[in-house]
């Protein structure tokens, strides 16, 4: 039995979808009803991060686990506990690139770096996925797009490695039903190092519509974050943004195609596949 979760959020509902028919999944979600995209055959259980008691029924016969959780909290301890408690073996943890940065100190990057030594320590196997943006964290542009054409942004000229959430579900998949996968560390990223800027001259070119870029201030950032996020992570992304200004998220890794076999996708690629999100242009 795999049990996933996270299976509403931008990775889950992608692994859902490419796991193979012959495997027995079970999903937990807090709201069951917004599970899409999964099998007939597929088990959808109501479980909660913070019901303990909701766990251990999840957990019953599961022997491996996709999980994810959301930063903050103590959602991995209290799972962890739980798993190791129901005898699963072997947990798929969905982390964050910046974990083995030194120099990233961050709340969020402090947090992930604690629950992968949890997970480490559990005397479950694991299996840690790094990735490096994903390139839908695009689609937050796609409101003033449709409405103005523009693309607004912090520090526009900062090169990211981002990768595709489609490669990151399959490594996920490949990690939960292969052998040869517990106790090893995958970063992934795209094939290249993209900028904001970049990105919005690929937009345009896919929409066959001009794009204007416009640089945020820390300070309009910071307002429209906290629209959006409590302040302490508010702050933990503007770190993050900074240390992308100076270079640090700009490495590519070769994991993702060593593992595939193919290449990983580019941003034009996923952009393509999505353009239905920020208009279609005159297609």
């Amino acid at each position: 039995m795999i049990l996933v979760t996270g299976a509403t959020g931008t990775i889950g509902r992608e692994v859902v979808r490419r796991i193979p028919a012959d495997q027995e999944v079970r999903i937990m979600a807090r709201d069951p009803g917004r599970v899409t995209g999964a099998g007939a055959a597929v088990e959808i259980v109501h479980g909660d991060f913070s019901d303990p008691g909701s766990l251990a029924g999840v957990l019953r016969g599961v022997r491996t686990v996709s999980l994810v959780t959301n930063p903050g909290g103590d959602d991995d301890a209290g799972f962890i506990r739980a798993a190791r408690s129901a005898g699963v073996r072997h947990v798929v943890k969905l982390s964050a690139a910046a974990v083995a940065d030194s120099r990233a100190e961050d709340l969020i990057t402090r947090w992930q770096r604690r629950n992968e030594e949890l997970l480490r320590v559990s005397g479950m196997e694991w299996t840690l996925l790094r990735p490096r943006a994903f390139m839908s964290n695009a689609l937050s542009w796609a409101g003033s797009i449709r409405s103005d054409g523009v693309v607004r942004a912090l520090y526009g000229a900062s090169s990211n490695a981002c990768v595709d959430p489609r490669d990151v579900a399959e490594v996920t998949v490949r990690a939960l039903t292969e052998d040869g996968h517990a106790g090893r560390t995958h970063t992934l990223t795209g094939p290249e190092a993209v900028s904001a800027v970049e990105q919005t001259a690929q937009l345009a070119e896919l929409l066959r519509r001009p794009l204007r870029f416009e640089e945020l201030s820390p300070e309009r950032a910071r307002a429209a974050l906290g629209a959006r996020y409590p302040a302490d992570i508010v702050e933990a992304l503007l770190e993050s943004a900074e240390r992308g200004r100076e270079g640090a998220k700009a490495a590519v890794d070769g994991t993702v195609p060593a593992l595939l076999g193919r290449p990983a996708g580019t941003f034009r690629r996923w952009a393509g596949d999505h353009l239905g999100a920020f208009g279609n242009g005159d297609r």
